[in-house]
Parts: C-alpha cells; structure tokens; sequence
C-alpha cells in the first residue's frame, strides 16, 4: 500500500478497535474518551516482510502530539501483538471516515462553548452561574483528570455519585470551571432545577444579615430547598461560628434531601484551621480531590482553548511559547486577551515575534533562526554553550553537568525543530521517548521559574540566528 493512501477497510477498521479495546482495560475511561475514542487507522504502508508503517488519524494537532506523548508504546505494543508485525507508528491530523459533510468531531479539549439562549442566560443568572463554563471547554492532563473525571460523574447522578465533591487547589487550576461545569450540564438537562452558587464570603454575609435582620426563615427557605449547592472557598466560614453552625444544618438537610452539594478550598479539608471537627468529617466523607498546578502540556491546550474563544486559531509552536513562559491559566487568559487585542489595533498578525515581544523575551529571541538550522546545529550550539564535548552531551553521563545540557537539547530538538519524540531520542544516544518527555516537561516547567535557564536558552538560539 501506498504511503498516505487512505485505506478505510474491514481489516484495519476491525484491528483499530481491537487495539483500542486492549488499551482502554489500562487507562481511565475519561482519558480513553479525551485522547483516543476518535483515533483510527488512516494508512499502512509495507516496510519488509515483518514490519510496517502505520500512520493514526487524529481529530486535533493536540490530540496527536498528545497521543504520541502519552500511549505511544502502549498502541505499538498492542498493534504488533495482534498483527504479529512490528509497527513504526505515525500520528497526523485527519478527519474520520464516514462522517457526514457537515458534521463536526465534538472534542473535550477544542469544542467552543455552545451559545446559550436568552432562557437559558436568564436561568444561568438566576443560579448566579457564570456562562461559558463547561466539560467541552475545559483542557485535561494528568494534573486535573481524577478532578475532571469525578465532576462529570457527579454531573450524571447528582446527589448520589461523590456527595459532597471537594476540589481544592491553589489560584487558577479550574476549581470553580468544573464546579460550573456540572451546573451548567445540569441547567441544559433542566432549566427549572434549583441551583446555586456563591462564594463563601458572600454565604457568610448572607447568614450575617439575615440575623440581623431577624429573616433568619428567609435564608433557610432559600438554602435548604436546593438540589445543588456551590461554595466557592468555602476555607471562608473557618472561624465563623454561627455561620459554621447555620451551614452545619443547611449541609444536613440537603444531604437528607438528596441534594448534591460541591465545595472548592485552597487547602483540603485537614489543612483549614478553625474549621469545626463535625464539618471537617463530613467534608472528608464524600470525594476530595486536588488539582495540581498546569504542566506544559496543560498550559498549551488552555492556550490554544482561549484562543479560540476569541475566535483565531494559534499555530502549534506559538501556543507552546506562551505556555513555556506562562505558569498559570488565569495569566495565559489574560495574556490572549492582551495578543487579541495588541493584534487588532495594531493591524498585525500573530507571529512568534509578536508573542515573544509581549511575553518580553529578548529580541535575540525574535530574529528567529537560519533557514536550514539542523539537528546537528543544535547539538553543536549546546555544547559550545556549555563547554563539553559532543561525545559526553550524547552519551549516558548522569552527572547534572551533563544532564542539564542535554535536557536543554532534547527539549530545543523537539520544541524549536518539532522532531518526533522518537527521532530526537535517537539523535540524543539512543534515549527512550520516556526520556525525552521527561526532559521537555522538565525544562518547559523550570523556564517559567528559573531565569538563569531562560538565559541560556536565549544565548544558544543566539548563536542560531541569522
């Protein structure tokens, strides 16, 4: 068969889900639906007589170097233990088979928010829900997908799944996204179920005022009679008696009642001080998860999501320099609203030029590199840098002398040349695609911290420019 040849038959079709259905037992059923459930087998092409080359349809250029990142050798053992071949696998992005001509791939991490008609704004102002907070829009990685998971879970069967579902993380992670997100699938599903969400701060001044005011009835009578209850920071009641007691049996009574109740915190519920014992237990006695920090990965899907909120598309290498640069998702938003805007008034495109000039970057940074740059000009250039010869920067040497460096060009190979994690394993002695990943989520992680590594990154493609 020929290389690029679409090749829709029974056989690869059949082989495809039998795959698939050996890789599912091994991963999360969220991540099988994120990255794979839209794969498929676009092309083969014969190698030898035991070996053969298989390129796999992707819905997204995401999807596909994430795929290539995460499952690359657990597809490719599967694939050669029911082939009986060995297979060189290939990701690109194609549209599956069979669909329709106006009919659209719906993907967790690409999907636009579904405009929300005038009824349902009304209804999500009512439950005091922000808009354009959903499951479709909101980017999963191993940091957020246990977070991830047990919100959709809970979205399916409230008051029954994980009751109550306590998120807790630092500024920016998507606590209060998933949280809405569940109130949001639950709107569309009824427009009439009662819901609410508020912040803690403001449920404390709530409390506050209605025993003031002696409409103490009021309050309950509003609380009491939900089906889902939203706290935002609920760390906010800790040290507040009376609002801690008031909550106490608002938490009973809608736990009696069958309602769903999601917390968010910045600590878990062991950690909040002045947080009484018997609300403590009950936080602890539904689901707790927490939601670490954005990895590189993450960060370049919240990019690419933001930016096409705003209605452009961000190629690929761009979206992985504002994320390499920008270590949390409420700053990559802004960042996009900035680049959206700067665009607009002043009539340019988006380059990386540009997005290096906003994220102020050096202009040795800008002027790019020479036309024909190579592997091998890398290699050159990080060894000259460092001071140590080729031979060690390639070979097995673990000592962080070394080891840096050769991080440092494993992660220019792959993000600056896009080499395919294979190749820039074999470039660099032979390491693993493991490896290679490791070193690229090592050094994209530290640039956002570390000054000194975005010097030397600055001063090697220094010596890269024209």
């Amino acid at each position: 068969m020929q290389h690029g040849q679409h090749i829709p038959t029974m056989d690869t079709e059949k082989i495809w889900k039998e795959v698939l259905a050996s890789v599912r037992v091994s991963i999360s059923s969220a991540n099988f639906s994120t990255w794979l459930s839209k794969t498929f087998i676009y092309s083969t092409k014969t190698l030898g007589e035991d070996r053969q080359f298989v390129e796999i349809g992707c819905p997204s250029p995401f999807i596909a170097d994430s795929i290539e990142k995460r499952y690359f050798g657990l597809l490719q053992d599967s694939l050669n233990q029911i082939t009986g071949l060995t297979n060189d696998l290939s990701f690109l992005v194609k549209q599956k088979p069979g669909l329709k001509k106006n009919e659209t791939l719906l993907e967790p991490l690409f999907t636009n928010p579904v405009p929300s008609e005038e009824v349902f704004s009304n209804t999500l102002k009512y439950a005091r829900v922000r808009p354009g907070f959903t499951f479709e829009n909101f980017a999963v990685s191993g940091t957020n997908q246990m977070a991830w998971a047990a919100a959709e879970a809970v979205s399916e069967n409230l008051g029954h799944a994980y009751n109550p579902l306590f998120l807790w993380g630092g500024v920016g992670v998507g606590k209060t996204h998933l949280m809405l997100a569940v109130a949001d699938r639950a709107l569309r599903k009824n427009p009439d179920f009662p819901i609410l969400y508020c912040m803690g701060e403001e449920f404390t001044t709530e409390i506050v005022d209605a025993i003031r005011t002696k409409n103490t009835i009021a309050f309950k009578n509003k609380y009491r009679k939900l089906k889902l209850l939203m706290i935002d920071d609920i760390q906010f009641l800790a040290g507040k008696n009376a609002v801690q007691e008031e909550f106490f049996h608002t938490f009973n009574t809608l736990q009696r009642e069958g309602g769903q109740i999601i917390l968010t915190s910045d600590k878990p519920p062991s950690e909040i001080e002045k947080l009484e014992e018997r609300l403590r237990s009950r936080f602890e006695a539904g689901l707790i998860v927490d939601i670490s920090p954005p990895d590189f990965e993450l960060r370049t899907a919240i990019t690419l999501i933001k930016a096409q909120e705003r209605g452009f598309e961000l190629p690929m290498e761009i979206a992985q320099a504002i994320a390499a640069n920008i270590d949390a998702a409420r700053k990559i938003e802004g960042f996009i609203t900035r680049l959206f805007t700067h665009t607009q008034f002043a009539h340019e495109e988006i380059t990386i030029e540009v997005v290096h000039k906003l994220l102020g970057t050096s202009e040795q940074q800008n002027s790019g590199f020479k036309k024909h740059t190579s592997p091998q000009d890398f290699i050159n250039a990080v060894a000259t840098y460092y001071s140590i010869g080729k031979r060690r920067l390639l070979g097995t040497n673990r000592a962080q002398t070394v080891a840096l460096p050769r991080q440092v060009l494993m992660y220019l190979l792959r993000i600056e040349l896009r080499l395919p994690l294979q190749e820039v394993g074999r470039i660099v002695g032979g390491k693993d695609h493991t490896t290679v990943i490791h070193a690229v989520e090592k050094i994209s992680k530290n640039l956002s911290v570390n000054g000194g590594l975005r010097d030397d990154l600055l001063g090697i493609k220094k010596t890269l420019s024209v």
